[in-house]
């Protein structure tokens, strides 16, 4: 694992001074502390950042091919690169390292930008050509691996992370307000959007081919949930499951140091745990979050699952006042306003982790997408049925096996309960039926913003969320599992709680579950395969009871959440709030209504208990605030460079010469 950065001059050569590469790479200095690498010519630089996990002699960026006409800087793992090299080597290529990197670059000098279609992996990949003077940026399928860029003077400016735009000296962050209303509404600003003007996120699954200054995106592949029409049984597809599921993990074990996994307690993590044991005589250590919030805390599963494992098992133990503390440090790294707070115990879990000297963990994001664990799916389900019959008395009672304990509370909270999901319950036909009512209700927090979207919000949805072609003749839940994946998987999930806030720990997460072979397979899946009836997950749940204890595989998910208001506000309030929600800092921002936030402010100072909508409100007013604070107005205070103790290697291409500084 690696961070990348480079800067590419779009219509003349000019040197841009090696200095500007070394203060981009060391703000990303936690991607890759191991060693350094850049290269540069008159048309292209380019750096990386290097996280030593498989060739720890050998892999050091950038690596060239044969003649020295390619060049490539990496960030990810390709899984499958030692299957992939016996071909290249038959067809004439020659290794210089056993690492994935290298694999790619000659994939590229073989099949150009189809190498793709190969690769088994997560990765950011940036490939110069010297003789095309041609720029390759590509991105993995399901959007793990994040990758950034801009066009300012002339010059294409890539990288890892957004902060490592804004330490070139042609690069100032300003707030993208529209990015801002997204955010209010889906949790994230959408692909290609970020929250700074004209700074945008490669999207998944596409590349970039910059050529003679003109930049041309391609998509290379893209999700499909047509059904497939066979007569297998469930036991033909638990079969299948099973081994690509298997074979997913295994591979993701492949490195030259300790793996570990993390350990929710929950289904996902539990079942790639298991196989890890069963398949491998490898130590394994796991690693989970308790909360003292016992409404958050599912430690007495994870602990009962590390004990039938025979993992060494570490917790992080993780309070309200903590959260509140490590906020802005998650925000720094997330680099975009949060709804949640979430991302905090995720980032002391990684935490957790590299001091225990680890610097890879197996982790189960994506069954609950690929596989219908999301109650919003449920949701859809029971919504589609009520529709069918509006004025039922009877069907809407299907919410009490939903969210039994909103039934428990019976009355008003089962009454308000039905009078929400009853919204624009007969609007069947709209392709955003599944998740409309969820952006709906975000959407009421953009009451906030100073700046409100002036068009309706189904209009903004299908400007910003395009639907493939294919999409009408698509199951329901098919149609919802495409929403949730482009609105949420990527552009949140993957990015503010995985891959950044365990990058800030030199931590990378690898994700069974998002194997290419995984996610087709079960985007192939019939409904009931997933969902049957209101049983989510239903096909995984039969392979765990094949390796859990029943209590462990037939339990109801319970969605992984975070304390918010009182993490802000409570005895020791970190001080950084009451500065960032003061009127002056408000108006310094000028993103949010201050009487609105103050009236928020004042009812989470109450005490009083929140709504999840309010909660929502205090994250994402306390966030966007730092965003502001930390990329806007004290940017230039947190920038760095590389020292003379750094190990960094320079390749001068206009020479193709090495020197080691």
């Amino acid at each position: 694992m690696c961070g990348i950065v480079g800067v590419l001059n779009l219509r003349e050569p000019q040197p841009v001074p090696e200095g500007i590469l070394r203060q981009m790479l060391s703000m990303i200095r936690h991607r890759g502390p191991d060693e350094f690498g850049i290269y540069c010519d008159e048309w292209a630089n380019l750096g990386n950042a290097r996280l030593s996990i498989i060739d720890l002699g050998g892999g050091q960026q950038p690596i060239c091919n044969e003649d020295g006409t390619l060049w490539i800087v990496f960030n990810g793992e390709i899984f499958n690169y030692i299957e992939l090299r016996p071909d290249l080597e038959a067809k004439g290529h020659r290794f210089k390292t056993d690492c994935d990197t290298e694999v790619i670059l000659h994939l590229y000098e073989e099949y150009g930008p189809d190498c793709l279609k190969y690769l088994n992996g997560q990765f950011a990949i940036a490939i110069w050509d010297t003789r095309q003077r041609s720029l390759f940026l590509a991105r993995d399928r399901m959007g793990v691996r994040p990758l950034f860029y801009t066009v300012r003077n002339g010059q294409l400016i890539f990288g890892s992370e957004i902060k490592t735009l804004l330490a070139h000296p042609n690069v100032i962050a300003e707030i993208d307000r529209d990015a801002l209303a997204q955010v209010f509404t889906f949790w994230s600003a959408l692909v290609p959007h970020t929250i700074f003007k004209e700074v945008y996120s490669l999207p998944p699954a596409h590349y970039l081919l910059i050529r003679e200054g003109n930049l041309k995106l391609n998509p290379y592949w893209e999700l499909d949930f047509t059904v497939e029409s066979s007569n297998r049984t469930p036991q033909d597809y638990l079969d299948e499951f099973e081994q690509l599921l298997i074979d997913a993990t295994l591979i993701r074990l492949r490195a030259d140091v300790p793996v570990g996994a993390y350990l929710s307690g929950g289904l996902d993590s539990s079942t790639t745990t298991a196989l890890i044991r069963k398949y491998t005589q490898n130590p394994l250590d796991t690693f989970s979050i308790a909360f003292s919030d016992p409404d958050f805390d599912e430690s007495e599963f994870q602990r009962r699952m590390a004990g039938i494992l025979g993992t060494d098992h570490q917790v992080v133990y993780c309070t309200q006042p903590e959260i509140g503390q490590v906020f802005p440090e998650v925000i720094w790294h997330t680099e975009i306003p949060t709804l949640r707070t979430a991302p905090a115990p995720m980032y002391l879990l990684s935490k957790l982790v590299h001091d225990h000297d680890l610097k890879v963990v197996i982790t189960g994001e994506g069954a609950d997408e690929f596989l219908g664990g999301y109650d919003i799916f449920k949701e859809m389900v029971i919504r589609r049925f009520w529709a069918k019959q509006p004025d039922s008395q009877i069907r809407p009672l299907l919410l009490r096996k939903l969210y039994p304990e909103i039934a428990r509370l019976g009355g008003s909270s089962e009454t308000f309960l039905t009078a929400f999901f009853k919204k624009n319950l007969s609007n069947t036909d709209s392709p955003f039926y599944s998740h409309l009512l969820r952006w709906s209700n975000t959407g009421r927090l953009q009451r906030l913003l100073l700046h409100q979207p002036e068009s309706s919000l189904e209009r903004r949805i299908s400007d910003l969320v395009p639907l493939p072609q294919q999409f009408e003749s698509w199951s329901a839940l098919g149609q919802a599992q495409y929403l949730e994946i482009v609105t949420f998987l990527s552009p949140y999930l993957l990015s503010s709680q995985s891959d950044r806030v365990a990058m800030a720990n030199s931590v990378e997460g690898r994700f069974p579950f998002l194997d290419y072979r995984v996610v087709e397979f079960c985007n192939r899946l019939p409904t009931q395969m997933k969902l049957r009836g209101l049983n989510e997950k239903w096909l995984l749940r039969q392979l765990a009871s094949k390796l859990l204890p029943p209590d462990i595989w037939q339990r109801r998910k319970r969605p992984y959440r975070a304390p918010i208001h009182r993490s802000f506000f409570n005895a020791d309030s970190p001080s950084y709030v009451a500065d960032l929600l003061s009127d002056s800092a408000l108006q310094d921002s000028a993103l949010f209504n201050p009487l609105a936030v103050a009236q928020l402010v004042r009812k989470a100072q109450s005490g009083a208990q929140l709504s999840e909508v309010d909660d929502m409100a205090i994250a994402g007013v306390i966030s966007a605030q730092l965003v502001h604070h930390l990329f806007v107005r004290e940017f230039s205070s947190r920038q760095s460079h590389l020292t003379d103790s750094d190990r960094v290697k320079v390749v001068n291409g206009s020479v193709n010469s090495e020197v080691a500084a």
